[in-house]
């Protein structure tokens, strides 16, 4: 209000000083109007206001008088209200828009923000740091994901700490897996990439930190090595994905930002639809949350198409997971972790006693047993038999026609292996 009369004040002074050189002939009424911005015609009607009103006809008479469209006082109370009863702990971008979706909600953001402000509700936000400029996105989806994990509270009621595990598309933000885990580690990482390969098939690159079920690195927080690979950094060979390592958060930059996101939105939506283990939340999750997420926060591609390609063969089942080789024991058994996996009879042999075998763990704990291309037995995660149908099923190792397919959107992903944040 203070700014809005000082600024007419200052409009009615040069006003009346052009006014009073117009009438001098120094000035013609086009020039006059020219120097205060205004049309000849606006010049002459405040010219002829001036004479009958003197200063005070010039005057907006719009100045202390309520806007037609302010809100209602009742609108504001009952906004206020809600805020303290059910959404204390929510950013005004989310009060709002959990807000619009009630139908007879009419206040925008910008009046909902204010009001809570002026309330002490809600704290101005500081000012940002120093400008960043991001990287550029890749042009199509699949050629770059990211995958994190982070470590929150996120079940309400529940202190302990939970790992959150992302697997995000650098093109369009858009998340393809999401899900809690008690810690993150090599069957979380498989999960995300099952998870995503199933939906939307074999990629060109991945990028992550340089955690150990990640990278090997020689020494903390150095440079990792490219000969010695974990599980995952084989499975990502064998199915001709880059795996581009991250030396820095900042370098994390989207997969942050998201997760600053999730970590602030998340407790609080899992509390209004009352959920509180997690295992309820990994299906709420899945069935609910994703959807609504990639719809508020997903952007388009920067061209059409894409760079992902079908796996019809579902190879990548049998990559995904952990493999070791064991020697089966005199009586017809796989020692693994524990665990003593007893083989059934199979036509391929009479024994396969001394024979080495491949044993394969998948992230949800399952197991299975395999001679050469041949699988010989499934198992539970508790070690007891799962009965198979089909028999045999082959593991074909990989060859240049499955994957010929790959090469226009690997070739495109190696011009430019450098990650955008």
């Amino acid at each position: 209000m203070g700014r809005a009369r000082t600024l007419q004040d200052i409009r009615i002074m040069r006003f009346e000083d052009l006014l009073w050189r117009q009438e001098r002939g120094e000035l013609s009424q086009m020039e006059a109007a020219s120097l205060l911005g205004v049309s000849e015609r606006t010049f002459r009607r405040w010219r002829d206001r001036h004479g009958e009103e003197g200063s005070a006809g010039l005057r907006d008479r719009r100045i202390g008088k309520p806007s037609g469209r302010r809100a209602e006082a009742a609108e504001i109370e009952r906004m206020l209200k809600l805020y303290r009863a059910d959404y204390a702990d929510f950013t005004v971008k989310h009060f709002h828009e959990h807000l619009a979706k009630r139908t007879d909600y009419k206040l925008s953001y910008t009046t909902t923000k204010i009001y809570l402000q002026r309330s002490g509700l809600v704290r101005p936000a500081a000012r940002r740091g120093a400008h960043r400029r991001k990287r550029p996105r890749r042009p199509l989806p699949g050629m770059l994901l990211h995958q994190d994990g982070s470590p929150h509270a996120w079940l309400p009621g529940d202190e302990r700490s939970y790992d959150m595990i992302a697997t995000m598309d650098d093109a369009t933000s858009e998340l393809y897996s999401l899900f809690l885990v008690d810690q993150e580690g090599t069957a979380s990482s498989f999960r995300g990439l099952s998870e995503t390969i199933e939906k939307k098939g074999l990629f060109c690159a991945l990028y992550s930190d340089r955690g150990s079920h990640y990278f090997h690195t020689r020494k903390a927080g150095g440079k990792v090595s490219k000969e010695h690979l974990t599980e995952v950094g084989r499975a990502l060979h064998e199915l001709g994905i880059d795996h581009i390592p991250a030396y820095s958060p900042q370098a994390r930059g989207r997969s942050e930002r998201l997760f600053r996101t999730l970590q602030d939105r998340l407790p609080k939506e899992l509390r209004l639809a009352g959920v509180r283990t997690m295992e309820a939340a990994n299906r709420w999750l899945r069935e609910v949350y994703l959807a609504q997420h990639n719809a508020r926060f997903a952007v388009p591609a920067e061209q059409p198409g894409t760079a992902f390609v079908a796996d019809p063969r579902e190879l990548w089942r049998d990559i995904l997971c952990v493999h070791e080789d064991r020697i089966v024991g005199n009586d017809n058994t796989v020692i693994w972790r524990r665990l003593r996996l007893q083989l059934p009879p199979s036509p391929l042999r009479p024994h396969f006693v001394r024979a080495t075998v491949r044993v394969r763990e998948y992230w949800d704990g399952r197991l299975s047993v395999s001679l050469g291309p041949h699988r010989l037995a499934e198992f539970q995660a508790d070690g007891s038999p799962i009965d198979v149908q089909h028999q045999p099923s082959r593991v074909t190792p990989l060859d240049a026609t499955d994957w010929q397919g790959l090469a226009p959107a690997r070739k495109a992903n190696r011009a430019d292996t450098s990650p955008a944040t």
